[in-house]
């Protein structure tokens, strides 16, 4: 069945020097019907005040995808990483066995807002990694995807990660059987299933199912795609 995640009822923090979104069970919003999608387990869209952000904490097993949309963040890590991730940039932070990081608004007067994206690799354990790139500012492209593709960061499964830039009158389908998808709106109005779907909104296909989406203004999109 096609599941539409509407942005009304998303989870949020909003506490002193962040204000979070999130589209699946995270921190102290919990909903057992939202506990992530396949291999993705966490979809959050953050807006950090300057000068402040996620103090040092621990990751393991999880490819953590971060995508920087305005002002930039401060990233440093105990394997040796440290790193200023601008507006239009983004950053595959693979924990493998463990990697313990922390992450900043590297603005003392500018806002941050950045798409945090959590997604399960296939094995656990192993060398952690960290890759940086800037993000092409036009055109759709693959953003992350398994070994052996042409996707801007590689992942530790199979999963794909493709952002979208449409236009009004644009039709993006999203018809193949043989995989799960999750689409996640990031700017625009399209309709699906007779629904309206603006930023913040998420569609979820199971294997099985399919649809189009039919877009109304410019937009763009996130669209996760799973084996299962």
């Amino acid at each position: 069945m096609i599941t539409i995640h509407q942005k009304a009822v998303r989870g949020h923090t909003h506490g002193g020097w962040l204000d979070s979104y999130h589209t699946f069970s995270f921190g102290s919003f919990q909903d057992p019907n939202r506990m992530g999608f396949g291999n993705l387990r966490v979809l959050n869209e953050d807006t950090i005040i300057p000068g402040s952000g996620f103090a040092s904490h621990p990751h393991a097993d999880m490819d953590i995808l971060s995508y920087v949309t305005r002002g930039q963040l401060r990233h440093e890590d105990d394997h040796g990483n440290i790193s200023l991730i601008n507006a239009g940039e983004a950053q595959l932070m693979s924990a493998g066995s463990g990697v313990t990081h922390s992450e900043r608004n590297a603005s003392d007067t500018d806002t941050a807002h950045l798409f945090q994206i959590w997604l399960i690799p296939e094995r656990t354990g192993g060398t952690p990694t960290y890759a940086q790139i800037t993000v092409p500012d036009t055109g759709d492209l693959l953003l992350a995807g398994p070994p052996g593709s042409d996707a801007l960061f590689t992942l530790g499964s199979q999963t794909t990660v493709q952002l979208v830039r449409t236009t009004e009158g644009d039709t993006t389908p999203l018809t193949d059987l043989n995989t799960a998808r999750f689409v996640h709106f990031i700017d625009g109005l399209a309709h699906a299933e007779g629904e309206r779907l603006t930023a913040g909104d998420g569609l979820q296909l199971p294997k099985g199912e399919e649809t189009s989406l039919d877009w109304n203004s410019d937009g763009a999109a996130f669209i996760f795609t799973m084996p299962t």
